[in-house]
């Protein structure tokens, strides 16, 4: 597991997604060159990683629609 740098600023700082970026860099430079030394073409890796990431993205907002729909549920019954 790679060490990541806790947040120090608040969820409201406009620099927040900035600052969230330079703590996974170190993290995400390691893991793209562990893929490299693995075999992977550095282009292959980035593609892999934006389907991974468009996945998981897609996958918390039908999460949060769940979320919405189960409490609309709840207040009917």
């Amino acid at each position: 597991m790679f060490d990541i740098a806790r947040p120090f600023v608040t969820e409201d700082d406009p620099d927040r997604h900035i600052r969230c970026q330079d703590a996974i860099q170190a993290a995400f430079r390691d893991l793209i060159g562990a893929a490299i030394e693995a075999g992977w073409s550095e282009r292959e890796i980035l593609l892999a990683i934006a389907d991974l990431v468009d996945n998981q993205l897609l996958s918390l907002e039908a999460n949060g629609n769940t979320e919405i729909l189960l409490a609309l549920l709840k207040r009917m019954t």
